[in-house]
C-alpha cells in the first residue's frame, strides 16, 4: 500500500492520469496565453494538477534521491512562484512575465518527464534509445525544449491580464 491507500499499480495509474491532465490543461493555458486569454478555470486546473503531479511523485517507494525527486522539487518551487504571481500578485507589473515563465517551466518539466517515461516504457522508443543518451532521445528532448522556449517568448509578449476593475 502506498500512503496507506493504494497499491503501487493503482497509485502509478492515478499519478499518470493526474500528470496527463496537468499537461493537457497546461497546453490549453499556454495557447490561451498566446491568444491573450487568462482562462482562469483552466489555469486553476493546470496549477492544481501540476502541483499534485509533483507531490504524488514523492509517494513512490525509493531508497535514494533520484533525478525525478530533483525535478519534482524544482517544479514545486517554480509552481510556488507561479501561484504567487497569479493569485497573490494578480499578474501586476513584472509578475505577469514571471508567471508566464514559471508556468511554462512547470509544464516543460512535466513534458520532459513524459518524454523520459515514454522512452523507458514504450517498446519501439526504448529500442531507439535504451540508455536515453542516444540521438533519438536527445533530439526529442532538445526539440521539446526549443518549442517551449519559442512558446515562452511569444507568451510573454502576448499574454496580458485583464485590466483591474
Amino acid at each position: 500500500m502506498i500512503l496507506g491507500v493504494f497499491d503501487l499499480e493503482t497509485y502509478t495509474v492515478v499519478h499518470v492520469v493526474i500528470s496527463l491532465i496537468a499537461i493537457a490543461a497546461g497546453l490549453v493555458v499556454v495557447f490561451g496565453m498566446l491568444g491573450a486569454n487568462r482562462l482562469a478555470g483552466w489555469t486553476a486546473l493546470f496549477l492544481f494538477t501540476t502541483i499534485l503531479t509533483s507531490l504524488t511523485g514523492f509517494g513512490f517507494p525509493f531508497v535514494q534521491l533520484l533525478p525525478s525527486h530533483v525535478v519534482g522539487a524544482i517544479s514545486l518551487a517554480v509552481l510556488l512562484v507561479a501561484v504567487l504571481a497569479y493569485y497573490q500578485f494578480r499578474l501586476a507589473g513584472a509578475w505577469r512575465w514571471i508567471y508566464v515563465v514559471a508556468a511554462l517551466l512547470a509544464l516543460w518539466a512535466n513534458v520532459f518527464v513524459l518524454i523520459v517515461q515514454a522512452f523507458q516504457k514504450i517498446g519501439f522508443l526504448a529500442t531507439l534509445a535504451p540508455t536515453q543518451s542516444e540521438p533519438p532521445f536527445q533530439i526529442v528532448q532538445i526539440a521539446a525544449l526549443a518549442l517551449f522556449v519559442v512558446l515562452g517568448i511569444f507568451a510573454v509578449r502576448r499574454f496580458r491580464p485583464p485590466a483591474a476593475a
